[in-house]
C-alpha cells in the first residue's frame, strides 16, 4: 500500500514527463513502460525533447517485469528493463534489444546520526543481511568492517522489492556472485523469493519504507539516493577497495565491457575488476519488435533515442548516470536495421 508520499511522487512523475490531460496528443506520441532504475534520466530526456521538438512522451515507472509484459503485449512501443533478455528469449519473442545509459544500485540505510558513506560493507556481509543471517547493526561482521565507527544495537529490517524488477535483477546477480549461499537459497532473478524482512514496490516503494523506519537497510537505483537525501553503504569491491558510488565508480566497472562480443547485447556489469569499480553497475535496456505493426509509432521512438544518445549526456551525467559509449552508440544504431515495416522495410530514418 502505497503511503502519500509515494503517490505524491507518481502524481509528479507523470506531470514531469508531459501527461496532462490539457495536452492528450503530447501524450499519445510515445508510449513506453518499465523500470524504475531510469526514471529520472528518461523524464529528463522527455521534458527537453518535448520542449525542442513538441513530442511527448508517456513512460510508465512500473519495473522491468511490467515493461517485458507491456512490449510482449504490444500496448507499448518500447518496453524497459535493466534485466537484459537472453539472445534465445530474444529471438523466441521477435524482439531487438539495446542498452541506453549506465548506472548503479546502491545500498541505502536509516541510522540516525551516520551520514552517507558512513557505513562500510562487503559483499558478504550484505548477502548475510539480506538471508537473514545478520540482524543486528553491531554485530562482528559489520563492526570488524567499520572500526571507529559508533554502530548501534538495533535490528536491522530488510527491506526489498516487491516487484518484478531490472534493479532487483542487477542486485541479486550482484549477490549470487560474492555469495554461494546466497545463489543456493535465493539466486538471481528479477523477483526473488526474500529471506527476510519487508518489500515495497518500485523504487520509490523502497526509498518510502528506508526513510520510514529507522534501522533498516534497502537498495535503489543512485539517482533515487541523491534525489531523496538518502545515506547509502560504501562497498568492498573485488579488488578488495572500499568505494562509493558516483559516475567516476560506475564507469571504472564499465571499462572493460565488451559489448561487441555480447550478442543481443547481453551483458551485465556486477562485481567487475578495478580499483574504482563500483560493485553493483549496470546498463538499463530498450525493448522493442523487429516487425512493427506500427512503423511510424517505432520511427519517433527511434528518432527520440537518436537525440538522447546524441544530445542527452550531460543530462545522464548530471544525474549520476554514465552515457554508453560512441563505439557501442554505433553497433546499436546498427541493431535498429532489424526494426522493419510489414513489407520489411526498416522504419530507422
Amino acid at each position: 500500500m502505497k503511503s502519500e508520499s509515494v503517490q505524491r511522487f507518481i502524481t509528479c512523475a507523470a506531470l514531469a514527463l508531459g501527461l496532462a490531460a490539457a495536452n492528450p496528443a503530447a501524450a499519445a506520441d510515445i508510449t513506453g513502460a518499465g523500470a524504475t532504475f531510469p526514471y529520472p534520466i528518461y523524464s529528463k530526456w522527455a521534458e527537453a525533447y518535448r520542449t525542442k521538438t513538441g513530442v511527448g512522451l508517456n513512460y510508465q515507472s512500473i519495473g522491468s517485469g511490467g515493461g517485458i509484459k507491456q512490449i510482449l503485449a504490444k500496448t507499448v512501443d518500447f518496453g524497459a528493463s535493466d534485466a537484459p533478455l537472453e539472445p534465445a528469449q530474444l529471438e523466441k519473442d521477435g524482439l531487438v534489444q539495446f542498452p541506453m545509459v549506465m548506472g548503479g544500485v546502491v545500498p541505502v540505510y536509516n541510522l540516525d546520526g551516520i551520514k552517507a558513506g558512513g557505513v562500510r560493507l562487503s559483499g558478504a556481509v550484505l548477502a548475510d543481511i539480506y538471508l537473514g543471517k545478520i540482524t543486528k547493526w553491531n554485530a562482528p561482521a559489520i563492526a570488524a568492517l567499520n572500526k571507529g565507527v559508533k554502530l548501534p544495537e538495533q535490528d536491522i529490517t530488510v527491506v526489498a522489492r516487491s516487484d518484478g524488477s531490472g534493479t532487483t535483477f542487477i542486485f541479486t546477480h550482484y549477490l549470487s556472485k560474492v555469495s554461494s549461499e546466497w545463489k543456493e537459497k535465493a539466486g538471481n532473478n528479477t523477483s526473488v523469493k526474500w529471506p527476510a524482512g519487508v518489500s515495497g514496490k518500485g523504487n520509490e516503494g523502497v526509498a518510502a519504507y528506508v526513510q520510514r523506519l529507522s534501522g533498516s537497510i534497502g537498495y535503489v537505483e543512485y539517482a533515487y539516493a541523491l534525489q531523496n537525501k538518502m545515506s547509502y553503504a560504501l562497498l568492498q569491491n573485488k579488488d578488495g577497495n572500499f568505494v562509493g558510488p558516483d559516475d567516476k565508480s560506475f564507469r571504472a566497472a564499465a571499462a572493460n565491457a565488451q559489448w561487441d562480443k555480447a550478442p543481443g547485447f547481453y551483458l551485465l556489469l556486477t562485481d567487475q575488476p578495478g580499483k574504482e569499480s563500483w560493485p553493483i553497475t549496470g546498463a538499463t535496456f530498450i525493448l522493442m519488435h523487429k516487425k512493427q505493426d506500427k512503423p511510424e509509432n517505432a520511427a519517433i521512438a527511434l528518432k527520440f533515442f537518436d537525440w538522447a544518445y546524441e544530445s542527452g549526456d550531460k543530462m545522464a551525467l548530471d544525474l549520476d548516470y554514465v552515457p554508453m559509449p560512441d563505439s557501442v552508440v554505433k553497433l546499436v544504431k546498427a541493431e535498429w536495421k532489424k526494426i522493419q515495416d510489414p513489407a520489411g522495410k526498416p522504419v530507422a530514418f
